[in-house]
């Protein structure tokens, strides 16, 4: 499994790599929104996690970017978990169409159980 953590906070980079220490378990990390696309073209992640703010490139713009490049099919669909700063940034992650949201602090248990469940809903049948 391979996930794909951005935010510009090493805490949260830090967290995520935590939550995902198993073998045949690996994070790739990435610290501006604007890499997210390659890092998906290139490394095929199971899961996108995004950090509500990250740097000059947030969560919300990275998710709506990495749509419309899969729609086009530039780079192949990978759904997304976003990490919110509140509860009322819910209508923002909606609004962006991603699979999952978790509101900051999240412990590794429930971030883990949430990326879990999200990979397997998106799995090939």
């Amino acid at each position: 499994m391979k996930i794909l953590v951005a935010s510009d906070g090493p805490w949260i980079r830090d967290q995520v790599r935590a939550a995902f220490l198993s073998p045949g378990q690996d994070v790739i990390e990435a610290t501006r929104g604007q890499d997210v696309r390659d890092l998906v073209e290139t490394e095929h992640p199971d899961l996108v996690i995004l950090d509500l703010q990250i740097a000059n490139m947030g969560g919300i713009a990275v998710a709506i970017d990495l749509h419309l490049e899969a729609s086009a099919g530039r780079v192949p669909t990978t759904p997304i978990l976003l990490l919110l700063d509140r509860e009322a940034d819910r209508f923002l992650a909606k609004r962006a169409d991603v699979d999952a949201e978790l509101v900051k602090p999240v412990d590794a248990a429930t971030l883990r159980r949430t990326a879990l469940q999200v990979i397997a809903e998106h799995a090939p049948a």
